[in-house]
């Protein structure tokens, strides 16, 4: 069996930011979606897993983009597996517009878990063996360089409602990305892009929680911090270290 995995993908137009182009949220869905095929190609369903208690979940993660698709844009998202640990996988991704151009390259790191004693397990020998092992590497996660804001007052709160809930039964990483986006400024949405997010998730978040987001500006590096916590017991949630670069439009800088 082939030690890699191919997704194509159509851009659409509700995943589109105001500028035209995918926004970071989507990338990241698209991600997952092509790792949720990759299980689904080996026979190893995430809903057959979740029917034995069982499911996958993302512990830390890169990604850094060279440029954002554009609506109606093809791309393949190239997946695989570069090694194992007892209950760890280490999966790595590149991003290819349809002339083959690598856009985009991302890690992540995934645990295998078992949802009902809520702790992680051992992959099963014959995931691994379908899965097969590819020593390639796609992109490092530098985790050294993700730092805990405790500024005191959070920037943004969040409630979590039902429809944050996945099937692991917590608030889906996706989610997260959607709240490190609303925290931040308009003025950096509007004149940068997210070129890289190192990020690193510590608790879980449930229902009836609600989610403090804490921010660190060192936009003089181009670079913020962004810290999550629970309002229950100030419990770390996650954290990340993003890189933004400048807008361009027809060629011209947007600042």
């Amino acid at each position: 069996m082939e030690k890699y995995f191919n997704k194509n993908f159509e851009l659409r137009y509700f995943d589109m930011n105001k500028y035209g182009v995918a926004s970071p949220t989507t990338i990241l869905t698209l991600l997952e979606e092509a790792a949720a095929e990759h299980c689904y190609y080996i026979d190893n369903c995430l809903y057959s897993l979740e029917s034995r208690n069982y499911g996958w979940v993302l512990t830390s993660g890169t990604i850094d983009m060279i440029r954002y698709p554009k609506y109606k844009e093809c791309i393949s998202i190239r997946t695989w597996i570069s090694r194992y640990s007892l209950v760890k996988g280490y999966r790595e991704n590149i991003i290819l517009d349809n002339l083959g151009n690598i856009i985009g390259k991302a890690k992540g790191i995934w645990v295998f878990y078992d949802i009902e004693k809520r702790k992680p397990v051992p992959i099963p020998e014959d995931i691994k063996t379908k899965f097969g092992i590819n020593l390639e590497i796609s992109k490092e996660i530098d985790l050294d360089i993700v730092k805990i804001v405790n500024n005191g007052i959070p920037k943004q709160e969040f409630d979590i409602y039902k429809s944050d809930i996945d099937s692991n039964r917590h608030v889906n990483n996706i989610k997260y990305f959607d709240w490190l986006i609303e925290s931040l400024p308009e003025e950096i949405l509007d004149n940068y892009n997210l070129k890289i997010i190192n990020a690193k998730f510590y608790s879980e978040a449930n229902f009836g929680e609600k989610i403090q987001v804490y921010l660190k500006n060192c936009m003089e590096k181009n670079e913020y911090y962004i810290t999550m916590k629970s309002n229950m017991n100030n419990k770390l949630l996650a954290a990340a270290h993003t890189i933004w670069e400048e807008k361009y439009i027809n060629n011209k800088t947007v600042a």
